[in-house]
């Protein structure tokens, strides 16, 4: 039996942005996840879908905003060491804003809330890595800041984890971040196709 979200209770919209009237937040696409003790199961399919999505949204004119994590000099996010920067393959283009945070929610001591302001959007579209972490708590970021989250599933990506009740997989736990999210949070879509321009 399926239920329905707290949001189609609530009577909140279950449609996802369109990226022309829309601001794109990629979060945390760093080489920190395709490597090493972080790397992401799916990692690779993820970050192609995301390019997918940013094409389409500089295609649409849609502002775009690159969040990194800064765990600190030495840390595995070393914005300073390769470790830390941005995969090369969603490196940001001339004039795209680069938001640098500290924890999970990117509305958290950055200025994303007002540089999304100042686009002047009420729809954002989120991707990245970890679904269960950091693209959760900013689509709760977002929702909370009175915008419009829609999320695309593909191109983000987690781990596994292990847990006091049973390891848990990292696509047991991808679906059910997205869960969490279409409940509450926002709209999720499969792919960046499901997005009009």
């Amino acid at each position: 039996m399926t239920s329905a979200t707290l949001r189609e209770l609530g009577g909140d919209t279950t449609r996802p942005a369109s990226l022309a009237d829309a601001s794109l937040i990629l979060v945390d696409y760093q080489n920190t996840y395709t490597r090493g003790p972080m790397e992401l199961h799916g990692w690779e399919p993820a970050l192609e879908e995301a390019r997918r999505l940013l094409d389409a949204a500089r295609a649409a004119g849609a502002p775009v905003f690159h969040v990194v994590h800064d765990g600190g000099a030495g840390s595995l996010y070393d914005l300073d060491g390769e470790s830390g920067a941005i995969h090369p393959r969603l490196a940001p283009a001339d004039g795209e804003e680069v938001v640098v945070k500290t924890v999970p929610n990117a509305f958290v001591g950055t200025r994303l809330a007002e540089l999304l302001d100042a686009a002047g959007r009420k729809d954002v579209v989120i991707a990245g890595f970890m679904t269960h972490m950091c693209v959760t708590f900013t689509a709760e970021g977002a929702m909370l800041h009175g915008s419009r989250p829609t999320v695309v599933a593909r191109a983000c990506a987690t781990r596994p984890l292990p847990s006091v009740v049973g390891d848990v997989s990292a696509e047991e736990l991808h679906r059910s971040a997205l869960a969490t999210i279409a409940d509450v949070y926002g709209v999720v879509v499969p792919s960046a196709g499901e997005l009009s321009a």
